[in-house]
């Protein structure tokens, strides 16, 4: 069965919806299978105030800017209807879903999990491959070496992008090795091996090797929080 997911970003007129704050920008990449389709949405939005200092310092989108644009009503069952039944990919989840839950329930529709119920949080699963690092998006776009000159503000569309390269790049290796095909699994035929006659020669690790080893395991340990064979 197809996997489909959703990068999805926003942009803000503040930090709380509780104080009002509203969302002046939204964006979604659509992956199908962790590959891009290069299905995207975007909207900006006319959120009715204006933007808190900070926030246009980081964003750049003006209320002049903004004014002329739909507000979250007009483009809500657009939006709905491009990421319902994806599986959400988010940076700092709780801040989007916030929000978004925020502008759903001012037009008076269900919470964001009704339409999309699993959603994956990139800031903690950072947080828990790199303890004690800076996990923000261009951090981990160095990490990974993804391209974020593009990035002088923040965008929903430019940012829901270069997660989709960071989230691809941090869970490379845990997707499934076996490929089956829509047919079905390809028969292979796997060679003998005459294995008699054969003589290995077998080199024992030395005390010291052994007790390096033990060093670098327990220092890999430390530094992932706890790794599987401590467990």
């Amino acid at each position: 069965m197809d996997k489909r997911q959703i990068v999805l970003d926003t942009e803000t007129t503040g930090l709380d919806p509780k104080l009002g704050h509203r969302v002046i920008e939204v964006a979604g990449v659509e992956l199908l299978n962790r590959r891009l389709t290069g299905r995207h949405f975007h909207r900006y939005i006319n959120p009715g105030r204006d933007s808190d200092e900070g926030a246009l310092q980081v964003h750049g989108l003006t209320t002049e800017f903004l004014s002329d644009k739909p507000k979250f009503a007009e483009i809500a069952d657009e939006l709905l209807e491009y990421i319902t039944g994806a599986e959400l990919i988010i940076h700092n989840a709780p801040f989007d879903i916030g929000f978004l839950d925020s502008e759903l329930a001012l037009i008076r529709r269900k919470k964001l999990k009704a339409y999309c119920p699993d959603v994956i949080d990139t800031l903690r699963m950072a947080k828990d491959l790199h303890p004690g690092k800076r996990n923000g998006l261009d951090a981990l776009c160095d990490r990974y070496q993804i391209d974020n000159s593009a990035r002088t503000l923040h965008g929903a569309l430019l940012d829901a992008e270069l997660l989709a390269d960071v989230y691809l790049a941090m869970t490379r290796g845990q997707e499934s090795l076996m490929i089956e095909s829509d047919a079905g699994r390809a028969e292979v035929a796997v060679a003998g091996f005459n294995r008699e006659g054969l003589k290995l020669k077998v080199l024992s690790a030395t005390a010291e090797e052994i007790a390096l080893h033990e060093a670098q395991l327990a220092d890999i340990g430390k530094a992932s929080g706890g790794a599987v064979w401590q467990r």
